[in-house]
């Protein structure tokens, strides 16, 4: 199943994030660009990854409000990376599917294959830091109790949305289901839509 395989990456590079555990630390894919979707993902949840963090330092009520600021564009480039992830994964799926004739009464689904492997990556990330907060030896036995009863929930969600993404994927390939990807044509970081940039022209 190709969730199977999202799963494991998405573990890998959480994995190898934490080992050094910075926002800072230099990227290097795992996978080579010739193990296309691999590549992809591994790079996907590596910004996710990061992203996490990043949010996690920008809630800090004694940040240094310069510092804030050059965070919240990091923040900015970051949705912007990980929206252009989501439609190169999208690319090829398209490209995997173009052969795939569409029966008659072929529907379209609500979201398409690779933003529901977005919310998986980010399913991830949930997954390690409450696993993190239900085995804490420094919090309570409460804290400790309420983190594991979450932590349950995220993992039946996990297997719920691969199954999801699996059977997505399954209907594509057998045509009872057609894809149709939108861009998602955000306004904000583009200088001629959005009309704070486009006044400082």
């Amino acid at each position: 199943m190709f969730t199977d395989k999202a799963n494991k990456i998405f573990q890998e590079v959480i994995a190898k994030y934490h080992v050094v555990d910075s926002v800072d630390q230099p990227f290097e894919n795992a996978y080579p660009e010739s193990d296309l979707i691999e590549h992809l993902l591994y790079r996907k949840c590596w910004i996710d990854t990061v992203q996490w963090h990043y949010e996690d330092i920008i809630r800090d009520p004694q940040i240094d409000p310069v510092a804030a600021l050059k965070l919240k564009r990091q923040i900015d480039a970051s949705n912007q990376d990980r929206t252009d992830m989501v439609e190169y994964i999208d690319s090829y799926f398209l490209d995997t599917y173009k052969d795939v004739a569409a029966k008659a009464d072929a529907t379209i689904n609500t979201e398409s294959p690779a933003w529901g492997v977005d919310r998986l990556s980010i399913l991830a990330l949930k997954i390690y830091h409450m696993n993190e907060e239900a085995t804490r030896t420094d919090a309570s036995d409460e804290h400790r109790a309420a983190c594991q009863k979450k932590l349950d929930v995220l993992l039946e969600q996990r297997v719920d949305l691969s199954t999801a993404i699996d059977t997505l994927l399954n209907d594509i390939e057998n045509g009872d289901k057609y894809m149709k990807v939108y861009k998602q044509m955000k306004m904000y970081n583009d200088d001629e839509l959005n009309p704070v940039l486009r006044g400082q022209k």
